[in-house]
């Protein structure tokens, strides 16, 4: 591993987001969006857009302006699914629409995503790019936003509904958490000027990853530290929300158990004593292994198309992030 490539790419990310232009007035919109970007973020995205940029042969550096325009984007999305989710939490700190209110962080979020359009016309002023290189990074971000969109709207329509399927839930989190990460590898992977092979081999590393990460999610909420995690165990569980581990336990349960996981599932506003119900018939029903054994094999999928790039210090990291990812508690 690369340590110090990975520092250097860090703290690149970290001077990129200080040097955002955010206002001291009005402060209402702006101290909301220092708050969230101050918050214990793991910056995946940012990272994996300039690690797309180096695999691809690309100078990570001219890669900063879209990584931070992909780390905003991101988290004006957390700032509407927390309002969505009711959610009181992010990254253990109170969330914005708890320390605010909603309107607070609708309007906070409208600032981020108007800001990161402002980082990618970095690609549209500059010579080095051409006109349909810059619509190419242009395409890459709106298609990975509206994605997200998309998978939100599955996952609202889930909310309501009694059956859904495991496949219908992995084509929701392909848009919602896969989407974005996909893009940020593959708006790298435009930036350095990569032909439409390698950006594809970037776009299905970052599905593979993004799916796994996201049913690792699922998994955490019920096993992990929720002082790490920084969110309560078994919110998921408390919320009602189809996840990859309560679908998984419907197709294995006998009637007599699906009703009762389906009674907890219905309501919003579930006890301790239910997660600790759901978490017992998680345990009988193996889901917790076959759940571990699931996201093994897609971060292994994605380790084996990163296997197909050429050798460099950005192989190297990737692959080093992926192991990373794998053995990640929070």
């Amino acid at each position: 591993m690369h340590t110090t490539e990975h520092k250097q790419l860090s703290t690149l990310i970290e001077e990129g987001l200080s040097a955002l232009n955010l206002p001291d007035t009005p402060g209402l919109l702006y101290d909301p969006v220092r708050y969230t970007l101050d918050l214990p973020g793991k910056r995946v995205r940012p990272f994996l857009t300039l690690t797309g940029c180096g695999i691809a042969g690309g100078e990570p550096q001219e890669a900063l302006s879209a990584a931070i325009a992909l780390e905003l984007l991101h988290n004006f999305t957390l700032l509407h699914d927390d309002i969505m989710d009711a959610a009181e939490t992010r990254r253990g700190e109170d969330s914005v629409y708890k320390k605010w209110d909603a309107n607070t962080a609708i309007l906070a979020g409208d600032a981020m995503y108007a800001k990161a359009f402002k980082q990618l016309q970095y690609y549209g002023r500059n010579r080095n790019y051409s006109k349909e290189q810059y619509a190419q990074i242009i395409d890459i971000f709106l298609d990975s936003a509206e994605s997200v969109c998309e998978g939100q709207a599955y996952d609202l329509d889930f909310e309501d509904r009694i059956k859904v399927s495991l496949d219908e839930y992995l084509h929701m989190i392909e848009g919602k958490t896969a989407a974005l990460i996909s893009g940020s590898l593959a708006i790298g992977g435009a930036v350095a000027g990569a032909k439409e092979k390698i950006l594809q081999q970037l776009y299905d590393i970052g599905q593979t990853m993004g799916i796994a990460f996201q049913i690792q999610d699922d998994l955490l909420d019920v096993i992990a530290d929720p002082e790490k995690f920084g969110k309560q165990r078994g919110g998921d569980i408390m919320e009602g929300k189809k996840t990859y581990l309560s679908l998984l336990a419907l197709q294995r349960c006998n009637d007599k158990q699906a009703k009762i996981l389906q009674d907890i599932l219905r309501k919003k506003n579930n006890s301790e004593n239910d997660v600790t119900q759901v978490v017992e018939l998680y345990k009988n029903l193996d889901i917790i292994n076959s759940t571990r054994l699931t996201i093994k094999e897609y971060y292994q999928q994605s380790l084996n198309l990163v296997g197909v790039f050429e050798s460099s210090i950005y192989k190297d990291q990737l692959i080093s992030f992926l192991n990373r990812l794998i053995s990640r508690e929070f």
